[in-house]
């Protein structure tokens, strides 16, 4: 791979959730979800990152890399209805000091899947009151986001709007109807289409929230996408319209006018006349059951550049769900030759954000293993991969090629 490829100023990091390693995020949906839910594990304590936020940050400083994403959690901050937590935001902002100080540039996601219980049992994002609460909470937000450069509104509103759809009201009585949207079942489970109106809502609702930011920061504002990198079985192209339409493009066509668009991308997925093709059980796919594709991210990158018509391109998560760390290693070389293909072919790619920094609770599940960094779950003591030391030596040389030294 050609070491000048990539741009002065490209940001190399890693990215993760607030519900996926704080721990005990008991006002959240999520853990609604989790405790009444007989097919999920429970997040519990997480890996303790709440506390423990400034040493998974000097690791990924320490090995080489410049950006670190995060996000501050909705229902932490607002525990009730316009009751805003003091001692919460200030927690945020001293993330927020904490990487800057340690030399990495924040990404900070606002809505990361997971919401206030009370937001959804008011309604959630299909409620009257959806846009106004959470315009309210991200202006409250804003006020802990000076010399944040990058801010993502909402993570994956294509996954989201399916969690919409299939998760609906917190209930006292029940179990929502709900599955994770991040593992294939054996089965072969086909996540259900967005409809239309769920869509049109997030879009809105991202809208809303955009101009809130962009009035109030100084920030970068867009939202990621889950970028699919659909392809067509001979015959079905108009069927690879209407479903990538629908499960993709709709979103990305919301994006137009951001700062800049997350891409997320991490395997391939086909579609016959029925729709998506479930991957069928193989060997060498992966702990999540997709197989092992990286030239997806060259796929989602171009194709999201074309929908959007030149919206600058961040790539907030890429990566593997694997145990063996050698293979992890080979996935992101690829990949990032595939992203730096897109590059000579004048796409403007601003950045590339690993999924994950940490392993973590992966919505319902802990076996899946995506992190540069593993945990002992019982210490908490992290233990850097050999994938976290070839990464950060990677963005070093790559930083210094670009820098002409």
């Amino acid at each position: 791979m050609s070491i000048a490829q990539f741009p002065p100023g490209f940001l190399w990091g890693a990215s993760s959730a607030p519900h996926q390693i704080e721990g005990n995020n008991v006002n959240s949906d999520w853990w609604i979800y989790e405790q009444r839910s007989p097919h999920f594990s429970h997040s519990g304590d997480a890996v303790d990152s709440y506390h423990r936020y400034e040493q998974d940050m000097r690791l990924l400083a320490e090995a080489g890399l410049t950006a670190y994403r995060f996000g501050v959690e909705w229902s932490r901050i607002e525990p009730l209805p316009g009751e805003f937590s003091l001692a919460e935001l200030a927690h945020y902002r001293r993330m927020i000091d904490t990487a800057i100080s340690l030399g990495l540039t924040p990404v900070v996601t606002l809505h990361h899947f997971s919401s206030p219980r009370w937001f959804i049992e008011e309604g959630g994002w299909l409620g009257g009151t959806a846009i106004e609460r959470f315009s309210a909470y991200v202006t409250r937000a804003c006020d802990i986001l000076g010399g944040v450069e990058w801010v993502c509104t909402i993570n994956e509103p294509n996954m989201l709007a399916f969690m919409i759809q299939m998760g609906g009201m917190v209930k006292t009585d029940a179990a929502p109807e709900m599955d994770t949207p991040t593992m294939q079942r054996d089965d072969g489970f086909v996540l259900p289409r967005p409809s239309l109106h769920t869509a049109q809502r997030l879009i809105e609702s991202h809208h809303a929230v955009r101009q809130v930011v962009s009035d109030r920061t100084g920030a970068k504002v867009g939202w990621t996408i889950a970028n699919l990198a659909l392809s067509a079985t001979p015959g079905n192209e108009a069927k690879l319209i209407e479903e990538r339409h629908a499960r993709e493009d709709v979103f990305l066509e919301g994006a137009r006018g951001d700062d800049f668009l997350g891409v997320q991308a991490y395997s391939t997925q086909t579609v016959d006349e029925q729709g998506p093709v479930p991957h069928p059980p193989r060997p060498g796919n992966t702990q999540v059951g997709t197989p092992y594709r990286p030239d997806a991210l060259g796929i989602a990158v171009r194709h999201a550049w074309a929908v959007t018509g030149g919206v600058p391109i961040l790539v907030t998560e890429n990566g593997i769900a694997t145990a063996d760390d050698s293979r992890r290693i080979a996935y992101m070389s690829e990949a990032l030759d595939h992203l730096r293909s897109t590059i000579e072919d004048g796409i403007d790619v601003r950045g590339y954000l690993h999924w994950s920094a940490i392993d973590n609770f992966e919505w319902g599940h802990w076996e899946p293993t995506f992190g540069l960094i593993a945990v002992d779950r019982t210490t908490f003591a992290r233990h850097p991969k050999p994938s976290l030391a070839w990464f950060g030596n990677f963005a070093r040389q790559r930083i210094a090629a670009a820098a002409g030294l």
